[in-house]
């Protein structure tokens, strides 16, 4: 047994800031601000909080181990104070049979104490017209069925997986954006856009993406989660849904939160991500959305990229960017600029991913498992991108000035990060 004292507990489920102490046995919350038992550990007064569950990381394991492994992801997650990571099915080769998810689960388990929960592929392949096992899939742990960073194309072939995953109770995961309209873009379609003569998508391609998923999960009364709204008319539609009672929740990522399309400028691949960065007034609508509470969840959507699928012009560069590392010091600006309190952050970011996905994690409670992060919220720093542990450095927030930096990391109650400057004595 040990002891954290002297922390600012922070109660996602409460939305409390308390001073206290947690004492921590077998792997579990055993006590809060009681008499302390075991070994001390000093937080300091930095403040404690439920690990961060990351929900749609990508681990390029097997096929692609030279842009991300899990040690490096295991190790990256530890470092950001990620406790969960909830992986995408789009590796190569894709999660789409019972015996890759066993394998991919395997690798996991022999690398990292991150706990790990996959996602399976909604169809063969991800192109294909046929629907994976699901009910295969779920005996094998799949937590959730996602395609990725890829819309499925064909209404029937969505139907058809959103009845079946009803009939499992199972969660679909969509990517919210209009299969033909995005084909090919590579940024937001508006005047910036085109003054940078860059391929583009026009925004109302998210809501017809999430008017059509949304008509056919109300049509099959299916669990669905829309992984990124990023513009004001996708969260109308998310709104709407929502009041008509449907089991929907939605999320957004990071880097729509605190970047918008004029940081493509220069032709900048780092920025340039699936949905692509958006006007800043659709930025601050998605700000309201998530102050407001009609996204649930924020997330990385961590997407390893080398810099030879970086290094290219703008239109064939690979999207996305890494953000285990980032997602916290990333999300406290939306805290330092008073947007968010730190629980509310915190419901985002660890809470409401376990609620939804339906396991254990986001809560300071006795009983529950100890998956914590110390951290101190306001240590600036610059971000050199050479200095993360993730396998690649393909991150917006190079040279950017953040604040915030994780102190302790603890899976299960054991120690797997520590930062330089905060030894455990």
């Amino acid at each position: 047994a040990f002891t954290l004292i002297n922390a600012v507990l922070i109660d996602p489920v409460g939305e409390t800031l308390t001073q206290g102490s947690v004492t921590i046995e077998s792997g579990k919350i055993s006590n809060l601000n009681g008499k302390s038992k075991g070994k001390e550990i000093n937080c300091n007064g930095k403040f404690l909080a439920p690990g961060i569950i990351d929900l749609g990381v990508k681990i390029c394991e097997p096929g692609e181990r030279h842009k991300e492994s899990f040690r490096s992801a295991g190790d990256s997650a530890a470092s950001g104070g990620v406790t969960t990571m909830v992986t995408r099915p789009d590796t190569e080769p894709v999660i789409d049979t019972p015996e890759m998810l066993e394998f991919f689960q395997r690798r996991a388990e022999a690398a990292t104490k991150i706990k790990i929960f996959p996602m399976a592929a909604i169809k063969k392949k991800l192109f294909t017209r046929e629907t994976t096992e699901m009910s295969f899939l779920i005996d094998k742990g799949a937590i959730a069925f996602s395609n990725g960073m890829e819309s499925i194309a064909g209404n029937k072939d969505l139907y058809l997986a959103l009845q079946y995953a009803k009939d499992l109770n199972a969660l679909i995961i969509g990517h919210p954006q209009d299969y033909s309209l995005t084909l090919g873009a590579s940024a937001s379609a508006g005047l910036f856009a085109s003054k940078l003569g860059i391929p583009s998508v026009p925004v109302i391609a998210e809501r017809l993406g999430l008017e059509r998923d949304l008509t056919l999960v109300e049509a099959t009364d299916a669990r669905y989660h829309a992984d990124q709204v990023t513009t004001g008319m996708g969260l109308d539609t998310i709104i709407a849904a929502k009041k008509r009672g449907l089991q929907v929740t939605a999320g957004t990522s990071i880097h729509h939160l605190t970047l918008n399309e004029f940081d493509i400028g220069n032709y900048r691949t780092f920025f340039k991500l699936s949905p692509p960065l958006r006007s800043e007034n659709d930025r601050m609508a998605t700000l309201q959305g998530v102050i407001d509470g009609h996204l649930d969840t924020i997330s990385s959507f961590h997407s390893p990229h080398d810099e030879e699928s970086k290094r290219l012009p703008f239109e064939i560069a690979a999207a996305g960017a890494v953000g285990l590392e980032t997602l916290l010091p990333a999300s406290l600006q939306l805290v330092h600029n008073g947007y968010l309190t730190l629980p509310k952050l915190f419901k985002l970011i660890s809470f409401n991913p376990a609620k939804i996905l339906q396991i254990p994690g986001g809560v300071l409670e006795v009983g529950a498992n100890a998956d914590l992060v110390v951290f101190d919220k306001d240590i600036p720093f610059i971000l050199d991108r050479f200095t993360l542990l993730s396998k690649s450095k393909n991150t917006p927030y190079d040279e950017r000035k953040l604040q915030g930096k994780v102190n302790l990391t603890f899976v299960n109650g054991e120690l797997v990060f520590q930062s330089e400057d905060f030894k455990v004595k």
